[in-house]
């Protein structure tokens, strides 16, 4: 699987399919998180989106562009409600090694 195939994989079942579990196979146990409102390690991930997943059931991300460059990759997506209009858009830049993500960093830009 490319890291391309992989992140959309990830994001398809994990975000879009609010799959927790899913996460099991796309990211490294010892998960490095440098947004400040999630722990770190695969199962804090886990455990914030299984939260976020009940208190927001329609939570849907679009993927709209990936950039690779060796192990690393950066997602340009949009946080959509269920009419498809935009909430916020986001950056996120993923290390990967090993075939899964290993460390992330993010930029969000909510909509007004």
């Amino acid at each position: 699987m490319t890291n391309k195939e992989l992140i959309r994989s990830f994001y398809q079942e994990f975000f879009n399919g609010h799959n927790v579990a899913a996460a099991d196979k796309y990211v490294a146990e010892n998960y490095i998180q440098h947004n400040p409102g999630v722990e770190q390690g695969r199962e804090a991930l886990k455990a914030a989106f299984g939260e976020k997943f009940i208190t927001e059931p329609t939570f849907k991300l679009d993927i709209k562009m990936i950039i690779e460059d060796g192990d690393m990759a950066a997602v340009y997506l949009k946080n959509v409600d269920p009419e498809g209009s935009t909430k916020c858009r986001v950056v996120d830049i993923y290390r990967i090694e090993d075939g899964k993500l290993a460390e992330h960093w993010d930029v969000l830009q909510p909509v007004k």
